[in-house]
């Protein structure tokens, strides 16, 4: 029943209850997204296992979220037992055979997988403000903050570096809103609040460096099948918002990162959406017209997206329609809303005249599901009331021994497990305050006659933004005309903007983090 260039899903069957025909998804159309939907306990995360196996085995890469534990069984050999055999009997799988898939373990705390971490600027000031919950005002300082340190070569890598540029905002809030616009105490004090209670939440743990590299997750095997990455969510589900955002993130960086195919043979890598609700919820116009605008053009970079959740209510409409390959199993109807998510994923179906969508929903028996795909010219097939096909691995949780054993022998092992603490704008702002400190020390002990503290570097690489440098230097440094005899405001002056952009140039040969920085569809950097 496996056929070349088509993932089998599973056996549709008819009216009477007999054996109808395989459903199959083609790998050509992989890349054209997908929706896997159902109540609790219809057989969601089995579904998403034998696609994930399937894209393996056709050599994609997979990535996707254990919110429970039970996909770690994947990297283990499947068992000869209960419904899996009495399945495949039962659909006439004569191929089936059981296997391990070359998975990789990634967790954001580090202890159930490699850790896997981003940057504060690869984030982008969009995400962040969700992940903050943010106001537009709070946003927009938000994007001035990261302007500042676009402009000034500021990396900021972790929280305490953006805790150190929004402190210093605070504290020149008056000057910088002269250059950059308003910027409220009261705004840059809730951002402050904010950053506190995402590192009580844990979210310290996501940012940092050695940052994940895109590669990492696309890689292949020897015997060429593609590597699934498990990203271990079972405590990150604990902060709802941080998971959504997260997987975001993913995305953005995936959208960036890739290169224009077109219409590839396979996909370049599948990405399944767990809890696809949660990305959703609350969630500002804004953000979702964006995660719409993503998900239509990362189609043409290769990659699939593949939301998981309970009610196709969850995903917006306008993402929803991007989704051509349906796996719906059961739903309830016992409320208002749960009638219209019935109703609502019948019509999205291509009718079958042999049963009316709207009431099989309703009755489908766990590991059953209705089947639409894409077939010839992308079209959508005729649903089928279809039993999903058992996995080859095991379903339902590894040992902690056993998930230790897959880390342990992990392409990816030893490559993000330390962290990495270099120099960053928590360092260089605190360095260009004490800086600024000494040379008013020094300014006013020459004014009272007395001799200044031997630091000769304590006037050294001045800043051009306010509260570093003296005015004194910049009379040295400057000729005398006009505009420079034009009095001044707390060492702010518009007349450093060159020399600030040559020592931001000097800055990024140096630290290799503040080059030309340009931000993507979600605000996250464009490496």
């Amino acid at each position: 029943m496996l056929v070349d260039g088509k993932l089998y899903i599973g056996t549709s069957r008819n009216p009477d209850d007999s054996m109808n025909k395989g459903e199959y998804l083609d790998l050509k159309f992989g890349n054209r997204h997908g929706l896997v939907t159902g109540a609790t306990g219809t057989g969601k995360t089995v579904t998403l296992q034998v696609l994930a196996e399937s894209f393996s085995n056709a050599g994609v890469p997979v990535f996707c979220a254990d919110i429970k534990g039970d996909l770690s069984g994947i990297a283990a050999m499947g068992e000869p037992k209960g419904w899996v055999t009495d399945r495949a009997a039962q659909i006439g799988f004569t191929d089936f055979a059981f296997q391990e898939f070359p998975v990789i373990f990634w967790d954001l705390y580090g202890e159930k997988g490699h850790r896997v971490r981003t940057t504060v600027a690869e984030m982008g000031p969009l995400l962040l403000a969700r992940l903050m919950d943010a106001s537009e005002a709070q946003e927009g300082v938000l994007n001035i903050a990261f302007k500042i340190a676009d402009q000034g070569g500021l990396a900021l890598l972790d929280l305490k570096d953006l805790q150190a540029l929004l402190n210093y905002m605070g504290e020149h809030a008056t000057e910088l809103s002269s250059q950059f616009g308003l910027i409220s105490k009261s705004s840059v004090g809730s951002l402050q609040r904010g950053l506190l209670m995402l590192e009580q939440q844990g979210a310290e743990h996501f940012f940092g460096e050695p940052a994940l590299k895109i590669s990492d997750i696309m890689r292949t095997t020897n015997d060429g099948r593609g590597a699934i990455s498990v990203l271990a969510a079972d405590k990150l589900m604990m902060n709802p918002r941080l998971y959504g955002t997260f997987l975001l993130w993913m995305l953005s960086e995936l959208f960036e990162v890739l290169p224009e195919i077109g219409d590839p043979d396979k996909p370049r890598l599948v990405f399944f959406f767990d809890e696809a609700h949660l990305l959703f919820n609350d969630a500002p116009k804004v953000l979702i017209e964006r995660v719409e605008q993503v998900v239509r053009l990362i189609r043409s970079k290769g990659v699939g997206v593949y939301f998981v959740t309970q009610n196709p209510l969850d995903v917006p409409e306008t993402v929803l329609a991007q989704l051509g390959n349906r796996v719906q199993h059961a739903l309830r109807a016992y409320t208002p809303r749960e009638q219209k998510a019935v109703k609502t994923a019948a019509e999205t179906f291509r009718p079958n005249p042999a049963f009316d969508c709207e009431t099989v929903i309703t009755t489908l028996g766990t590991g059953e599901a209705l089947v639409s795909t894409l077939e010839t010219k992308g079209a959508p097939s005729i649903v089928e009331r279809t039993l999903i096909r058992p996995p080859s691995g095991r379903p339902g949780p590894l040992t902690d021994a056993e998930r230790q054993a897959v880390i342990k022998v992990s392409p990816v092992s030893g490559l993000y497990d330390e962290d990495l603490d270099r120099e960053s704008a928590f360092e260089i702002l605190g360095a260009r305050a004490k800086q600024a400190a000494e040379a008013e020390a020094a300014r006013k002990a020459e004014e009272e006659g007395r001799s200044p503290p031997d630091d000769k570097d304590s006037a050294a690489g001045r800043w051009s933004l306010p509260g570093f440098g003296t005015d004194s230097d910049d009379d040295n440094r400057r000729p005398t005309t006009k505009s420079s005899t034009t009095t001044r405001r707390s060492g702010y002056q518009r007349e450093t903007v060159i020399e600030a952009a040559m020592k931001s140039a000097a800055r990024s040969v140096a630290t290799s983090v503040g080059r030309a920085l340009v931000r993507g569809i979600l605000g996250s950097l464009r490496r």
